[in-house]
């Protein structure tokens, strides 16, 4: 017992230091964590190039003077997928065949934090292939909108919270689709219901859609890109 007391006592420094860091980290949190939802909720359609200008030349520069001409409190180098992700989170998604570039990995980070259910923008298959392997073990079923039995796979899915894939999406979403996408839920009791058709489908808290399109350029309306999270995975130069 002596020993080890001994040993960790030479932790003492470095846990008090630790501890400095998180009590002043969690005076940043407000501008951190309005950055990264601001992150979430609005960059996924854009391509490099342009995620960069709205953080570094518009979002990052308002945020510094939007407090009456001073800065909201937040981190110095403020990153959104340091603040919503680790080192941990991404070698796991590398592993499930998610490229390694920084776009990919913000992509990732979006999928796995936004609320909304995510629309891929898709043409080079890399998302798609990253979320088989991520969700392999939620019994993850890949339909097309025009497969026999697509209605009743999403029913099953819905109800028993596992993961579903509608892959090659065109420009236009099947109305049957509205009120699960914008997740127009009843609570009957202490449960969720959707309906969907004719039917009322019970809503399970851990069902995961995931919605693919290979178009490289896809024009949705207002209403899909204002209740789905469209992210963008094409690759660029």
């Amino acid at each position: 017992a002596s020993r080890l007391i001994n040993a960790l006592s030479s932790e003492g420094v470095r846990w008090k230091a630790n501890i400095e860091n998180m009590e002043a980290s969690r005076e940043l949190l407000t501008g951190d964590v309005l950055l990264a939802s601001a992150f979430i909720s609005y960059i996924g359609p854009f391509t490099k190039s342009y995620r960069q200008k709205l953080l570094n030349d518009n979002w990052i520069p308002f945020l510094r003077k939007a407090a009456d001409g001073e800065s909201i409190p937040m981190s110095e180098n403020a990153s959104p997928r340091q603040i919503l992700t680790n080192d941990a989170a991404i070698a796991q998604w590398n592993q499930d065949k998610l490229p390694a570039d920084p776009v990919s990995i913000e992509n990732g980070t979006i999928v796995t934090s936004t609320l909304r259910f995510p629309l891929m923008i898709d043409p080079q298959l890399q998302g798609i292939n990253w979320i088989r392997n991520k969700e392999r073990n939620n019994k993850l079923e890949i339909v097309r909108m025009t497969q026999k039995g697509m209605l009743r796979k999403l029913e099953i899915a819905m109800e028993n919270g596992y993961a579903l894939l509608i892959e090659n999406l065109g420009e236009s979403i099947d109305a049957v689709l509205n009120p699960v996408i914008s997740r127009s839920t009843v609570k009957k009791g202490r449960k969720l219901f959707i309906k969907l058709g004719d039917s009322e489908i019970e809503f399970h808290p851990k069902f995961k859609l995931y919605l693919h399109t290979k178009l490289s350029n896809p024009h949705y309306p207002p209403e899909v890109q204002a209740e789905a999270a469209l992210i963008n995975f094409s690759v660029t130069m």
